[in-house]
């Protein structure tokens, strides 16, 4: 201290300046960390007319062409009727449908369904498994690795770790009333039906799929995140009736997505012999409506 007076500073500057450094050091260590969590970031993917030249190009096309018309360039791995646009629609680019460049940015990553961190080919093989209903392709596959460029592609100039507006399905808050059968098999009626087929099974057009099944030996199975009644409300809210998004009331949202999954569908592929027993390992949800009982019938039971 006596050095620093020595100079000509005073006491007063000397202690505004150690307030300042205390103060650099809290924005340092604190501010960054919670902004980036909190901070959501509003993102276009590419123009399909910028899409790059040369092996990568073709490479990213074959992902677009496999993602819009799976069974066709994928086959292989595909055991319904979907293809990865059924879900993620506009080519996996539009918000509130998990699009897929917010999905990449975000990978590797934890999740509680496998309980380990995944990188984003696997998340990529467990959506042929049970979104699908088919076998997951092999590490470094033809198929995973131009999936993967489309959507590296996709999410070219996007923030890596980072919360990209419209990443998955929105979160709806709870109904008024609990979600109910009844009225959601009326409001699939009146807004569903049409596209989507009274028994659920989807529409062919040309032998190719126009809309997709969403329940029966065509759709998604058991272990698909789209039979979670909290997932399906999300995204029925936003995106159906198709280019009516947001069209319905939460309640309806809920109500439908309820009706929709609780119809049977594929086995879980995790299936222990026992829909009981998978429930709790697997199931063990207010929104799975696996191993539950409806109308006499226990939901899964099937082999």
């Amino acid at each position: 201290m006596k050095r620093l007076f020595s100079n000509g500073l005073s006491l007063g500057l000397v202690l505004l300046a150690l307030l300042a450094v205390d103060a650099v050091r809290a924005q340092t260590h604190a501010a960054p960390a919670a902004t980036q969590k909190n901070t959501v970031v509003a993102f276009q993917a590419p123009d399909e007319s910028a899409m790059p030249d040369g092996d990568y190009g073709r490479a990213v096309k074959l992902g677009e062409q496999i993602f819009l018309h799976t069974q066709l360039h994928a086959g292989a791995y595909v055991g319904n009727n979907l293809n990865c646009a059924s879900c993620h629609l506009d080519a996996g680019r539009k918000a509130n449908a998990s699009p897929f460049a917010a999905a990449y940015v975000v990978y590797p990553a934890y999740r509680s369904k496998n309980g380990h961190v995944n990188t984003f080919a696997e998340r990529l093989q467990e959506c042929f498994r049970y979104s699908m209903n088919g076998k997951m392709p092999a590490p470094g596959d033809p198929v995973l690795v131009a999936l993967e460029s489309y959507a590296a592609w996709l999410a070219k100039g996007a923030p890596v770790g980072g919360e990209i507006a419209g990443r998955g399905f929105p979160k709806l808050a709870k109904p008024a009333l609990p979600a109910d059968y009844l009225r959601g098999s009326q409001v699939y009626l009146q807004s569903c039906a049409l596209c989507h087929g009274a028994n659920g099974e989807g529409q062919l057009s040309d032998g190719k799929m126009a809309f997709p099944a969403l329940w029966g030996k065509q759709s998604f199975n058991w272990g698909a995140g789209m039979h979670s009644v909290d997932n399906a409300a999300g995204f029925i809210k936003a995106n159906m009736p198709l280019a009516l998004g947001n069209s319905l009331t939460d309640q309806q949202a809920w109500d439908v997505a309820l009706f929709v999954d609780s119809h049977e569908r594929p086995q879980d592929p995790r299936f222990t012999g026992s829909a009981e027993q998978t429930r709790l390992k697997y199931h063990d949800s207010p929104y799975s409506m696996y191993g539950t009982v409806l109308n006499g019938h226990v939901l899964g039971a099937q082999p």
